[in-house]
């Protein structure tokens, strides 16, 4: 990644899981940050496909929806100083029963004045600024 030309980014398909209060869900990972569901987009998958892999890769749960179009759509330096594209699409699980991984320690619904206070990625930091949930 470190000779990606500055016009590129990095993209990431991001799920926007919402409980009944409209409060969104994020995953701890194990450096202690917390970042919305999902990951990078790998080369030749289609934007549906990537959350449903990530998810299960990183959670170890099935995904029963996933919206035609994104819901959002930012950029934000990532931490490793990459740019990086996250389209968030509407999405909903089959259950919260996660299995532990690097990616996922723990899984919690947030307010967004509740996500501003924890350790969270650029990117969720973006978002929150966009978040309306109203909108959903």
């Amino acid at each position: 990644m470190g000779n990606t030309p500055n016009c590129f980014y990095r993209i990431n398909i991001k799920a926007l899981v919402l409980d009944k209060e409209k409060r969104f869900l994020l995953t701890k990972e194990d450096n202690g940050f917390w970042e919305l569901p999902a990951g990078g987009m790998e080369f030749k998958e289609k934007p549906q496909e990537c959350p449903k892999r990530e998810i299960m890769e990183e959670m170890g749960i099935q995904t029963t929806f996933i919206t035609e179009k994104p819901a959002y759509f930012l950029t934000a330096v990532g931490m490793s100083g990459i740019w990086v594209s996250n389209v968030i699409y509407l999405t909903r699980l089959k259950d919260l029963n996660f299995t532990p991984s690097r990616e996922c320690v723990e899984t919690k619904f947030f307010t967004k004045e509740e996500a501003g206070q924890k350790d969270i990625y650029r990117s969720v930091q973006e978002f929150i600024k966009l978040y309306d949930p109203n909108d959903h």
